[in-house]
């Protein structure tokens, strides 16, 4: 797997990757990460895949990191109240 591209972001690192004929966009904040994978033929292209990468898809990526993290604390007051 490589990276074949990065988008700037104030917020996020946005990293673009070509792995075993597919493209993978992967959205990183903090801790968590958001993988999304396409198929090299269902696209036209390296441009297209960045296209894809609309405000629209961020907002609601921040949406699921808000969710994420707050299952990950569920899961640690799980881990701390048991003995």
């Amino acid at each position: 797997m490589r990276v074949i591209a990065e988008i700037p972001h104030s917020h996020y690192k946005i990293q673009i990757f070509n792995y075993n004929s597919k493209y993978l966009v992967k959205i990183e904040l903090g801790q968590f990460e958001q993988v999304f994978k396409i198929a090299e033929m269902d696209v036209n292209g390296l441009e297209e895949v960045k296209s894809m990468v609309t405000q629209s898809l961020l907002d609601n990526s921040l949406n699921r990191f808000m969710e994420m993290r707050s299952d990950w604390e569920s899961a640690f007051s799980v881990k701390n109240s048991q003995p």
